[in-house]
C-alpha cells in the first residue's frame, strides 16, 4: 500500500507539473500528505475524544477552537467574507460537520475506528454519483463501473458481517457513518459549485465555525450536557481533542479546501485510499481492535473500489 501512496503522490506532483506549474511542489506534498495521514489517524482520535466528551460537542468544540483560529488568521491577512460566502458556509457546514461529522462523532461511541474509517472510505463514489446527478451528465466505462460495483459490495459486506455481528448498537452507528459519508459527498459537490471560493483559508474558518454552531446548538437540543462536567473528561480524552483541533482541523481540513481550489473533487478524494489503512493499523495497534479475515477483504474490497473509480473517472472524455 505504501508503494500505491507514492504513486498517487507521483501522479499528483505530474498533474500540477503539466496543469499549474505555478503551484509548489511542497505545498503539493505536504498537503497530500496531510489529508492521507493525519485524517487516516483522526478515527482513533474521535474515538478516544469521545470516550468522557460528549460527541456532539466534541465535534462542536474542535471546529469551533480550529475556526476562532483561522477567522483570526484571516482577519490579520485582511480577508472578509461576503454575505454570499456566509449563506453559503452554513449549508457547507451543515453537509460536511453536522451531518458528516456529527454522525461519524456520535457513532464511534459504539463503532470501532477502523471500521468507521472504511465506511466512510466510500466517498469518491458517492462524490462521482453526485456530480453526475448535479451536473445531468453520465459518462460510464468497464473500470469506473466495476469500481461502484465492488465498493458497494464491500460496504455491503462490512454492514452484513462486521456491523450486524457485533451487535444493534454497531450496526446503527455503521448506519449514521454511512449517512455522513452521503452527506460529505453532497458538500464536497455544492462547494465547487458555491460561492465560497477564492481563498482556502477563508473557506475553512468560515465553514468550521458554521458546522461548530449548528454541532453545539444540535447537541444541546439532544442535552448532551445532562450528567456531563470537564471534571470527568480524562487525559486521553483532552489529547485526543487537542489533536484534532491542531492538526485534523487546521492543518488537515485547510489542506483539503487548497486542494479543492486546484485539483478535481475525486483527485483529492484518494486520501481514502490510505485513510482507513491508517486507521485500520492504528486502531489495532493502539487501541486493540479486531481485525478479522472479513475486514481483511472488505478493506480490499473498498480500497481497490476507490482506485478503479479514480482510473475510471481519469479516462471519462470529460470531468463530470
Amino acid at each position: 500500500m505504501s508503494t500505491k501512496s507514492v504513486a498517487t503522490v507521483e501522479e499528483v506532483l505530474g498533474s500540477a507539473k503539466s496543469v499549474r506549474p505555478r503551484l509548489n511542489r511542497a505545498t503539493v506534498v505536504f498537503s497530500f500528505l496531510s489529508i492521507y495521514l493525519i485524517w487516516g489517524s483522526t478515527y482513533l482520535a474521535i474515538r478516544y475524544a469521545v470516550e468522557s466528551i460528549p460527541p456532539l460537542y466534541t465535534a462542536g468544540i474542535r471546529h469551533l477552537t480550529a475556526g476562532t483560529i483561522l477567522l483570526f488568521w484571516c482577519l490579520a491577512k485582511r480577508l472578509r467574507p461576503t454575505w454570499a460566502q456566509i449563506r453559503a458556509s452554513l449549508i457547507i457546514g451543515a453537509f460536511f460537520f453536522l451531518m458528516g461529522h456529527g454522525t461519524l462523532h456520535w457513532a464511534e461511541q459504539k463503532v470501532p475506528s477502523g471500521l468507521a474509517s472504511l465506511l466512510i472510505a466510500s466517498e469518491p463514489i458517492w462524490v462521482f454519483l453526485f456530480s453526475a446527478v448535479a451536473a445531468k451528465q453520465w459518462h460510464w466505462n468497464g473500470t469506473l463501473l466495476a469500481g461502484i460495483f465492488l465498493g458497494l459490495g464491500g460496504v455491503g459486506l462490512l454492514m452484513g458481517r462486521s456491523a450486524l455481528a457485533s451487535g444493534p448498537g454497531v450496526f446503527v452507528g455503521s448506519l449514521a457513518v454511512v449517512v455522513g459519508a452521503l452527506s460529505w459527498g453532497v458538500g464536497v459537490v455544492y462547494s465547487r459549485r458555491s460561492h465560497l471560493s477564492g481563498n482556502p483559508l477563508l473557506l475553512s474558518a468560515l465553514s468550521l465555525l458554521a458546522g461548530s454552531a449548528q454541532l453545539l446548538l444540535v447537541g444541546t437540543v439532544a442535552r448532551e450536557y445532562r450528567g456531563f462536567s470537564f471534571s470527568s473528561v480524562t487525559l486521553r480524552s483532552w489529547l485526543s481533542l487537542g489533536y484534532l483541533i491542531v492538526f485534523g482541523s487546521v492543518v488537515a481540513f485547510t489542506a483539503y479546501n487548497w486542494l479543492m481550489e486546484h485539483y478535481s473533487p475525486t483527485l483529492v478524494a484518494t486520501h481514502t485510499y490510505i485513510n482507513p489503512i491508517v486507521a485500520v493499523f492504528l486502531g489495532w495497534l493502539l487501541a486493540g481492535e479486531a481485525v478479522t479475515l472479513n475486514v481483511f477483504l472488505s478493506a480490499a474490497m473498498v480500497v481497490s473500489a476507490v482506485m478503479l473509480v479514480d482510473r475510471g473517472m481519469a479516462r471519462l472524455p470529460q470531468r463530470v
